[in-house]
């Protein structure tokens, strides 16, 4: 038995390279001394497998004064790539009208609507399409960062974005944890 308890000890010192420590010091720093105003201007829309996306605050963002909401901006030409993920993702429309597919079923909306993708077991699949002639429509999603982290971040791309398709064809990342496979936090 004095053995057991002695190997159980052994086994539950942490080893230094193990220990949280210096990440939760630089995300406390972070989050002490960390922007406050995240410029929308100087974020750029990014080409990913869903379409064009403006991240302002995101899950391993660093140097940000608050990090439990993840919002981005995504603006949909045409449409957007057709993915699975667990909901609780509120999605304001900032302009344009169009509709988004969930689990097969349309819902239409426009600019001041509020989509909100709904947690069922197993996530759900979506896909956004614009439908204003006049250009783009963009919605801003809001996302509980904790929400997330106790649902699952994990994201099954179904169908990229044409845009992607063109400059990586079918090439996806699987996204489990908020990070891409083989990504870092932090970088």
């Amino acid at each position: 038995m004095v053995q057991k308890e002695s190997q159980r000890e052994v086994e539950a010192n942490p080893v230094e390279s193990d220990s949280p420590k210096p990440w939760m010091m630089r995300e406390k720093n972070g989050l002490e001394s960390g922007a406050i105003l995240i410029k929308g201007k100087e974020r750029p829309h990014v080409l990913n497998e869903q379409g064009y996306i403006k991240r302002l605050s995101t899950a391993v963002m660093e140097h940000t004064a608050s990090n439990n909401m993840m919002v981005f901006i995504h603006r949909i030409m045409h449409h957007s790539g057709r993915h699975k993920h667990q909901g609780g993702y509120s999605l304001f429309v900032l302009e344009g009208k169009g509709y988004t597919t969930v689990d097969g079923v349309r819902h239409d909306w426009e600019e001041g609507d509020l989509v909100l993708l709904p947690i069922k077991p197993g996530g759900v699949e979506h896909q956004h399409f614009n439908e204003d002639p006049k250009g783009a429509s963009r919605w801003m999603a809001l996302v509980s960062r904790p929400l997330v982290e106790i649902l699952s971040r994990r994201v099954e791309q179904k169908e990229v974005h044409p845009d992607w398709k063109k400059a990586r064809g079918e090439q996806i990342s699987v996204f489990e944890d908020g990070l891409k496979k083989g990504q870092e936090k932090g970088k």
